[in-house]
């Protein structure tokens, strides 16, 4: 049992971190659950030694420096979650712990430059389409440039799709059977604007209208996932003054967004937006489950047979605990057959900016997640995420053109409606 003085270090976090450590009765069914166990082979790369690392800590027991190798290595996928029969709050754990280390650790003036980078570009579509635009022309330096750079550089697409801004508003199409507002994003508004297109015609579709609040921002995941929580508690803050207003849910159409949102109650903690925060949390619903939930409009049957492999985003999966939606949507498309790959449940190696920091682990669980989801025989990917997106397409292709199509779920779907697959 952790002591008060200690779970106090953490500040409002600290009694879901004390519960978290305390919950765990180290049973080992995490383990093989956690890509990085899997991967390492490593005791301490697993959720239930990384648990002991963090206690360690806490309780003086243990330098931080010792446990942070271990800590960072965490994809944050919450694979243990699902496994764990003790209902550990991992999550909750692994972001608190990792905004009280950040405040402590030391980094070296290397890794603070790219983390601003990283923290200062990707959340913001204008900063991180400039960005990206230079990362092509650097591309052609790439020889001389540090390979930290040379990593974020080869996760660029081969070419940016231009900007596609959605309105303010989209009418229902029909009668009006609802009303939500939409998470437009961050790094999917540059790198796959047709995601949001092809929601807003989804539900448009459906009777769906959808409203796009204009003041709202990256929802803070990137940040509170990798310690940044001063940056996350800023992105929650303004999106809780953006979504303000009468709508039915707040709808996401990226697994790390809407997994991050569903946790801005503990961000905001002793707060003044806590409780705002809490009940705009709880409109929180990624599309697939709003679409199930409204009773979705059988789109038309699909030109030819399709054969669909569907990977589960973790932070859907595990961390929204929506898995049965997204097949039952794509199961209403007649004419496809939907295909489970080996080894589902485990991370495909992005995780946020997983890659970027950890690129021989994010590399070797990428091409394995690649590797089983060709073994499937699928004439298709479809993924609820756009880092999943991003990094199953750069291994399905291993450094060339993808060898078979990968699209969001919504995408599909817009194409079955449109009759355009």
């Amino acid at each position: 049992m952790l002591h008060r003085i200690e779970v106090s270090q953490l500040g409002p976090q600290g009694k879901e971190v004390g519960e978290a450590i305390t919950a765990c009765v180290h049973c080992g069914f995490c383990l093989p659950a956690c890509p990085t166990y899997v991967a390492l082979g490593e005791e301490m790369d697993s959720p239930r030694g990384r648990i002991f690392l963090m206690k360690d800590v806490l309780e003086g027991g243990l330098p931080l420096d010792e446990a942070l190798p271990y800590v960072d290595r965490c994809l944050g996928c919450l694979g243990c979650v699902t496994a764990c029969p003790s209902g550990v709050a991992y999550g909750a754990l692994i972001t608190s712990f990792r905004g009280h280390a950040e405040q402590r650790r030391r980094r070296s003036l290397t890794d603070r430059f790219f983390r601003q980078m990283v923290l200062q570009t990707l959340p913001y579509p204008a900063r991180f389409r400039a960005a990206a635009r230079l990362g092509k022309i650097g591309q052609l330096l790439r020889p001389v440039l540090p390979q930290r750079l040379r990593n974020m550089l080869e996760l660029l697409p081969p070419r940016l799709p231009a900007a596609d801004p959605l309105p303010e508003r989209i009418a229902a199409r029909g009668k009006t059977r609802a009303r939500v507002a939409l998470l437009a994003g961050c790094a999917q508004q540059v790198l796959a604007p047709e995601i949001n297109r092809a929601t807003v015609e989804v539900l448009s579709a459906n009777g769906v209208e959808v409203a796009v609040p204009p003041g709202q921002g990256c929802c803070g995941a990137l940040a509170a996932h990798t310690g940044a929580l001063p940056e996350a508690i800023a992105a929650a803050r303004r999106n809780v003054r953006a979504f303000r207003g009468e709508f039915d849910a707040l709808v996401t159409n990226a697994a790390g967004c809407g997994s991050g949102m569903h946790e801005y109650p503990l961000w905001l903690k002793g707060l003044a937006e806590h409780d705002e925060a809490a009940e705009l949390s709880a409109k929180v619903v990624d599309v697939c489950v709003f679409l199930d939930r409204l009773g979705l409009t059988p789109p038309p049957p699909l030109r030819k047979p399709l054969k669909a492999a569907y990977h589960d985003a973790c932070h859907l999966a595990h961390g929204q605990g929506v898995t049965a939606e997204p097949r039952r949507v794509l199961r209403s498309i007649p004419n496809l057959e939907l295909l489970e790959p080996v080894d589902g449940h485990l991370c495909c190696g992005s995780a946020g900016t997983y890659n970027l920091e950890h690129p021989a682990t994010a590399r070797e669980l990428g091409r394995q997640k690649a590797a089983n989801l060709r073994a499937t025989g699928a004439d298709m990917v479809v993924t609820g995420n756009i880092g999943c997106l991003m990094q199953i397409r750069t291994h399905l292709g291993d450094g060339g053109p993808p060898s078979l199509p990968v699209k969001h779920t919504v995408e599909l779907l817009a194409e079955a409606y449109r009759g355009a697959t």
